[in-house]
């Protein structure tokens, strides 16, 4: 047996080399995404040196796609995707329409045919899910009504490239028996999608939690694992191949029947390594369609692309939600997220391609602006950011919980998070009386407390000025709830200096992250593990 497969090689190279230069970036302060799409230039055609397998490196990235959409499906229930219907079918179809309108236009200035036009737009229009998601889940905003928004948004732009898919052949050929013929094929595939759905909430509804709870009843964790995972990529090939949907839209719609159950919290966590390993390879792959010569030979209509992509879909999905009475802050981060393409774009590319729909330049042009949109992604999410901190850190300001303009809060306790952990203490500390002011990302998160002594700063708390407003310099106490222990040790450090004799209690997972965050300042961590144990053994010492 041959030492160095493609397979094997196409993986080890693309992981070493993701880690290498996504490491080089992170050192840089960049998203180490750059650094893995660096590292699929590298191991491109396009490039001096070894060249991957590129269809390897595409079916494997799907598999990354397929595990996270599985995971978006766990945390977005029915009941959510009903809730945002409202805005994100007409916002979705209406961005979609603004894109397809200007990749006509640009078409036209570079004398393509009506349909490559058409199909051009319809690249543009439609965003990555790894690079949403992924954007959402490190600014911990996916549960939020934005982050719902957007990826109710992203859902429906995913089933309307199913139908563009399935028509694009018919169109090249003719449709068939013409007009008829279209209606027809757009008939059954609407068709197929219902069906599948109606499987998925009749059948799927009943037998996934009930085999789940079976396997977990077993005892086995490998048992539970590999159970997961049969279900995430079973269905999504079993919907792709009897009905004809995408893979990424059969693993949503599994992870979103599971999500009823009270095990949909551990089957993410189960599948959460590969799903980070695989969504590293899709940017890999996405890395090593990019022809570094379109730059150069066609910068000015690389440049208006890159434009469409990043500035008219952002535009068309701001106005959108605005028009729908979204605050500003859910209109900037929508049109961040929609503002980038991705897996869709490079299969409707590919397909249209090959059936002679559009010319070898406008494909190079979709590749090359997914690679620009999606390396200048992070950089505008982060400039939206500074943008919206400062344009709504008075209105945050103005309508913070608490009296307004805030007192002195000499001898108050701060709360860093207010997730699952960190809502239950504000409640308890509230409750008995205690001056309480709670730092978070975001303002719009679940439970937010309406107390006449609470106070609620919005910010990143590893920052000095979102520490400064929450006057850290008066407390007297700081509670740090937030699961990263890496930004967890950055606020305590920043604590420290502003403040060197308040008391700090932090959460911790393991005796590691204790004795790393003890040892950068706090006076004390609460281990899960540790307090579980101590409480087992009260019980076996009750009445002894």
């Amino acid at each position: 047996m041959p030492h160095a497969t493609p397979l094997i090689a196409t993986i080890v190279g693309g992981i070493v080399l993701a880690f290498i230069f996504g490491a080089i970036a992170f050192r840089l302060r960049l998203s180490p995404l750059i650094g893995y799409l660096v590292a699929g230039v590298l191991i491109g055609p396009f490039t001096p040196g070894y060249v991957a397998d590129q269809h390897l490196a595409n079916e494997l990235a799907e598999l990354g796609v397929i595990l996270l959409m599985f995971g978006v499906g766990l945390h977005f229930s029915i009941k959510d995707l009903l809730a945002v219907r409202t805005i994100a079918i007409p916002g979705a179809l209406v961005q979609i329409g603004a894109a397809i309108l200007l990749g006509m236009g640009l078409g036209w200035l570079l004398g393509w045919t009506l349909m490559a036009g058409i199909v051009f737009g319809l690249a543009l229009s439609v965003a990555s899910t790894v690079v949403l998601l992924r954007a959402l889940q490190e600014r911990r905003i996916l549960d939020t009504e934005r982050g719902k928004i957007a990826v109710g948004w992203l859902i429906v732009e995913d089933l309307v490239m199913v139908l563009a898919l399935v028509l694009l052949p018919a169109i090249a050929n003719g449709g068939g028996e013409g007009g008829a013929g279209l209606l027809a094929t757009l008939a059954i595939t609407i068709g197929k999608v219902i069906a599948f759905v109606a499987f998925m909430l009749i059948v799927g509804r009943r037998a996934i939690p009930w085999l789940l709870h079976n396997i977990a009843h077993s005892g086995s964790r490998e048992l539970f694992r590999l159970a997961v995972l049969a279900i995430a990529l079973g269905v999504a090939f079993g919907a792709a191949m009897l009905f004809g949907v995408s893979f990424a839209l059969g693993a949503f719609f599994a992870g979103m029947i599971l999500a009823e159950s009270p095990l949909s919290q551990r089957a993410g966590e189960e599948t959460l390594p590969l799903r980070d390993a695989f969504a590293v390879l899709f940017f890999v792959s996405v890395g090593m369609l990019f022809n570094p010569h379109v730059v150069t030979d066609q910068p000015l209509a690389l440049a208006a692309t890159v434009a469409i992509i990043v500035v008219g879909k952002s535009i068309a999905a701001f106005l959108i939600v605005r028009l729908f009475g979204r605050p500003t802050k859910t209109a900037l981060t929508i049109s961040a997220s929609l503002a980038q393409i991705g897996e869709f774009s490079f299969i409707l590319a590919t397909l249209g391609f090959s059936l002679n729909l559009i010319p070898a330049e406008a494909r190079d042009l979709i590749l090359a602006g997914a690679i620009i949109s999606i390396l200048l992604n992070p950089l505008l999410f982060t400039l939206i950011d500074r943008v919206a901190g400062k344009a709504l850190a008075t209105e945050t300001d103005d309508h913070a919980i608490g009296d307004a303009p805030h007192p002195p809060q000499t001898g108050h306790i701060v709360l860093i998070g207010h997730g699952r952990v960190g809502s239950r203490v504000s409640a308890e500390l509230l409750e008995a009386g205690e001056r309480v002011t709670i730092v978070e990302t975001h303002d719009d998160v679940v439970a937010r407390p309406a107390h006449d002594k609470a106070t609620f700063v919005v910010g990143n708390a590893a920052s000095p000025d979102v520490l400064g407003r929450a006057r850290v310099a008066e407390a007297r106490l700081l509670f740090l709830a937030i699961p990263e222990s890496f930004e967890a040790g950055q606020i305590i450090e920043q604590t420290r200096r502003i403040n060197p004799g308040v008391r700090i209690v932090a959460r911790a997972h393991g005796e590691a992250e204790s004795k790393h965050l003890i040892g950068l300042g706090a006076n004390m961590t609460i281990n899960g593990e540790r307090e579980i144990a101590r409480c087992m053994v009260d019980q076996a010492l009750i009445g002894n």
